[in-house]
């Protein structure tokens, strides 16, 4: 008998050999049909896979990312089955599944595979899930793997050259064979409903000097139903691009001229970004940072003593060489460095610590032109950066005040949905990370404490750190229920040492300060990208470039017009006035297009009364207002939504 632990603690026996579908049948018959992936002692295996000794067990369901992960996996093979159906002669190299589907890389040498293809495609994966394969995996030596594959496909047999012997499996289903790690859904025949999304070109292993080969994505469900639903969401992100809606609401552009990856910014997105500055500024000096300034570049040495350019050196721009000879420089990858320097400019006491210091400042890497997207993938951006130098008593306490500080940032701008993830290193890899593991352990757990006591929902994410130490990341779900990676908070014990910074002790020793990374924002670029999808453009009010448009009905009521955008401006409220000679209509379609959250009408009727009309954006009629109790209920609207932040 073996000794099988569920994730609720509870302990049930079995017979050796027993699989994790008999446990799940054995909790459940109802529940066992839901079951398609299973992890067992944190290795993930088959839901038929034998079971032989005592251990951990977690069944999954589609409902759960690692059910998700199985089921699109499992999908990859299905399409490269149809691939090698359609398109005799295709070689395969690799299909994962990712965030939403999966894709293959496959060679189709002088064949092309374009849209009109996608249903024959969809008609073949579909025809192959009908058949109920079941997904088998079995071991095979290097020496059989490598034959299976020599003469057909160089690309597999690469990939075999790279394991070892007693760790090779090959996964089969149908008439189909395919090199592969496991992880399946039982059969095929639990997916229902397919759809190809797009074809792309993709270097092999991601080298622009290798062959291109070309990306098939798909995605597939259990139910036709969530896939209508799926495309449905897909149109909703579609409206809310932040590409689009930047160029609707005039907020940012590109120019080829000045080069890919560098946004420009628009009066618009320029009013947008100091409102954020602003708005992040006041907060932070309330919590005692000070604001410093330092430049788009530095000395090569310099990010070669924080190990910056060991680790970004291939990421980034060209060194910049000067007349002196030997002399380089480099447009800075991040701004830690120089905080670091400044900090080392004066002699510190324990008793001068905490010092905080935070700055807007604009970073470059040199991301490859195929990565690059809108304002979520740049090669110039502004981070809302800050590093606080503190002794190792102040670690813990600092650490939560920036949690606070983050979570003002999100429930000022309608982040309420998130998880804490806190990133660690991976053991395995010990060559990625600098620093010792007496410090690393002291960072990981610093962080694990300081999120269990601000209760933070988090998971714990192996080999997510930053190279140089731990991290608290901040995944935020927007309005479609996408994740995005929103804010983040690092322990580094090992750049103090790298720049050798020192504050002298009660004792009257020099002592190492501990160093916390920190940027709510985390890009400005990013974050007004993602705020631009999740508002779909309707920031709060207190953040929008324009608040309030007035309507005059015809040019007689202009001047009455001009006297309520000055009682609104003299009330902080941002305001315009639109006396073109245009019909009301018109005007009232172009300001919903903008956006602008309270479109004010005004006519014979207002004027006559000292009143205003008053509509919301999206058509909601308030009626007729004072500019007096209008103006209580804009500043009312802003007090509600800006949360108060007392540090």
């Amino acid at each position: 008998m073996i000794k099988i632990t569920l994730p609720d603690a509870s302990v049930r026996e079995f017979e050796s050999g027993a699989t994790p579908i008999d446990v799940a049948k054995n909790i459940s018959e109802g529940f066992a049909r839901n079951v398609i992936s299973a992890k067992f002692n944190g290795k993930t295996i088959e839901t038929k896979t034998p079971l032989t000794k005592d251990g951990s067990l977690t069944l999954f369901t589609w409902k759960d990312p690692e059910g998700k992960t199985a089921f699109w996996h499992s999908s990859a093979h299905i399409l490269a089955q149809a691939l090698e159906a359609i398109y005799p002669g295709v070689k395969l190299w690799v299909g994962p599944a990712i965030e939403n589907g999966f894709y293959y890389d496959v060679d189709l040498e002088d064949q092309t595979i374009s849209e009109k293809d996608f249903k024959a495609i969809e008609d073949k994966m579909l025809e192959i899930a009908r058949g109920k394969h079941e997904f088998v995996m079995r071991e095979v030596s290097k020496d059989e793997a490598l034959s299976y594959y020599k003469g057909t496909n160089e690309y597999k047999v690469e990939l075999v050259e790279g394991l070892e012997d007693g760790t090779i499996t090959f996964c089969d289903h149908d008439t189909f064979t395919d090199l592969c790690r496991g992880g399946h859904i039982p059969n095929t025949g639990i997916v229902k409903a397919v759809k190809i999304m797009s074809v792309a070109g993709a270097y092999h292993k991601g080298d622009e000097n290798n062959k291109q080969l070309t990306r098939v994505y798909g995605i597939t469900f259990p139910k036709q139903k969530d896939l209508k639903e799926y495309l449905e969401l897909l149109e909703q992100a579609k409206q809310r691009d932040h590409r689009k809606l930047g160029k609707e609401l005039q907020l940012f552009t590109f120019s080829k001229k000045v080069g890919q990856g560098l946004p420009l910014w628009l009066p618009n997105g320029a009013a947008l970004r100091d409102r954020l500055e602003q708005f992040l500024k006041k907060a932070q000096k309330k919590a005692g940072y000070e604001m410093v300034v330092t430049p788009h570049i530095g000395q090569k040495d310099l990010y070669v003593t924080s190990g910056h350019y060991a680790k970004y050196g291939e990421d980034s721009f060209q060194p910049i060489h000067t007349p002196n000879e030997g002399e380089e420089f480099l447009l800075k990858p991040m701004n830690c460095p120089h905080h670091c320097e400044i900090y080392n400019d004066s002699p510190w006491s324990y008793r001068d610590l905490p010092k905080r210091y935070a700055e807007f400042g604009t970073v470059y890497r040199y991301e490859q032109s195929g990565e690059l997207h809108g304002l979520t993938r740049v090669r110039g951006f502004t981070q809302d950066d800050a590093h606080i130098f503190c002794t190792p008593n102040q670690l813990d306490e600092e650490f939560k005040k920036v949690i606070d500080l983050v979570l003002y940032v999100f429930g000022s701008l309608g982040f309420e949905d998130f998880t804490a993830q806190v990133s660690i290193r991976d053991p395995e890899t010990p060559e990625k990370y600098i620093g010792t593991t007496e410090n690393w352990d002291k960072a990981e757990q610093a962080i694990i404490n300081a999120a269990k006591d601000k209760d933070l929902t988090y998971v714990v994410e192996t080999g997510e750190a930053a190279f140089y130490g731990p991290k608290l990341d901040f995944m935020v779900r927007d309005a479609l229920g996408r994740s995005w990676q929103l804010g983040t908070i690092q322990v580094d014990y090992n750049l103090p040492e790298r720049f050798d910074l020192t504050y002298k002790g009660n004792d009257n020793e020099l002592h190492r300060p501990v160093m916390i990374h920190r940027a709510p924002f985390g890009s400005m670029e990013r974050f007004i990208a993602i705020l631009l999808e999740h508002t779909g453009g309707n920031f709060p009010l207190w953040l929008m470039p324009e608040q309030v448009i007035i309507l005059s009905i015809s040019e007689k009521y202009e001047k009455y017009a001009e006297k309520v955008l000055n009682l609104l401006e003299n009330n902080e409220i941002r305001s315009l006035s639109d006396h073109r000679n245009e019909t009301i209509g018109k005007k009232i379609r172009e300001a919903e297009m903008k956006k602008i959250p309270y479109i004010i009408i005004v006519g014979e009727k207002e004027e006559e009364e000292g009143m205003i009309s008053v509509r919301k954006h999206g058509g909601e009629d308030l009626g007729t207002l004072s500019v007096e109790s209008f103006s209580s209920l804009i500043k009312d609207e802003i007090a509600t939504s800006l949360k108060s932040f007392n540090p």
